[in-house]
């Protein structure tokens, strides 16, 4: 697959590296996560999607995951949306190095993040170069046209990510499904199906890359396109 490259005349904005993991993250098949800690002392995990399930586990697994090349776990316990309103979880995502969003309910996730200073500081950090992992149905969630996972028809997001969508977990769903999603998709909105331990990365300079143990597809307006086509831009101006 060639190298995608900026469209000419794209002024691209520089930002830290984001990574949106189709799932089943800290997997053995999750091979980009060694170079995404070069430099990391300590990632901060956001498990609020999994507050209904068992945050506990996902995050010794993190630290067990990480721990591997010497990078420290911390956690970010915000379960509800009162919490996320409050001072200090903003303060801790805004100095982040690296910051982990796993997945779970997105509408939870949604009802927590939304229009709260944690989420803007997470983009704040983002837009100063730390780096963002969203794992799941967490990558869906920053997208403002959100893929409901329940029928593949659309909900509105957190607005992260205006000129794409992502479908999480893509190898485990049925072609039917994955058809609606796509013809349901706004003109020009580019539609990428992620495998779940495969991450799909934007660098600092607005290119793209496919790693880890599975596939990416993407589509635009109803037909298959080319990593290449994917915008450099995720947001037409800065948040």
């Amino acid at each position: 697959m060639p190298k995608p490259r900026p469209v000419p005349g794209t002024v691209v904005a520089m930002t830290g590296t984001l990574a949106l993991v189709g799932g089943r993250e800290w997997t053995e098949g999750c091979t980009f996560d060694e170079a995404l800690v070069t430099g990391v002392t300590e990632v901060l995990v956001l498990p609020s999607a999994l507050a209904y399930e068992n945050p506990s586990a996902a995050v010794d697994r993190a630290r067990s995951w990480f721990g591997r090349w010497g990078v420290a776990v911390s956690v970010l316990d915000v379960y509800r949306r009162a919490e996320a309103l409050e001072p200090g979880p903003a303060e801790r995502a805004a100095a982040a190095q690296m910051v982990y969003v796993v997945g779970g309910s997105p509408m939870h996730l949604r009802s927590v993040l939304k229009d709260t200073p944690l989420f803007d500081a997470l983009v704040g950090a983002w837009r100063a170069g730390a780096t963002v992992a969203a794992s799941g149905e967490a990558a869906s969630v920053l997208s403002s046209h959100m893929v409901d996972s329940r029928g593949g028809a659309y909900t509105v997001g957190l607005d992260l990510i205006e000129t794409m969508t992502v479908i999480p977990r893509s190898n485990g769903w049925s072609p039917e499904k994955l058809h609606r999603t796509v013809e349901l998709a706004r003109p020009g909105l580019a539609v990428v199906a992620i495998d779940e331990a495969t991450a799909l990365i934007h660098a600092p300079d607005g290119t793209w890359r496919v790693e880890g143990a599975g596939n990416v597809t993407v589509y635009r307006d109803g037909h298959p396109a080319d990593l290449a086509d994917l915008p450099s831009l995720l947001r037409p101006e800065p948040a």
